[in-house]
């Protein structure tokens, strides 16, 4: 996976669950710190590029 394909819009799927069970994040803002969105509780996390792609497993709804 590469910082490319972690756009707006992607909903990627994260190695280890959040605490509410849910492994689906969607980026909802992407500049110099990524803003993510839990599909399962709702919950807002913000993190850096690098450490997104440690934490990212694959994404599974990539934005035209």
């Amino acid at each position: 996976m590469v910082l490319s394909d972690l756009k707006k819009d992607a909903v990627i799927e994260t190695k280890k669950p959040h605490a509410c069970g849910g492994r689906e994040w969607r980026i909802i803002r992407a500049g110099a710190d990524r803003t993510l969105k839990c599909l399962t509780c709702g919950r807002i996390l913000v993190l850096l590029p690098d450490e997104l792609l440690k934490r990212a497993k694959k994404v599974t709804e990539a934005p035209l």
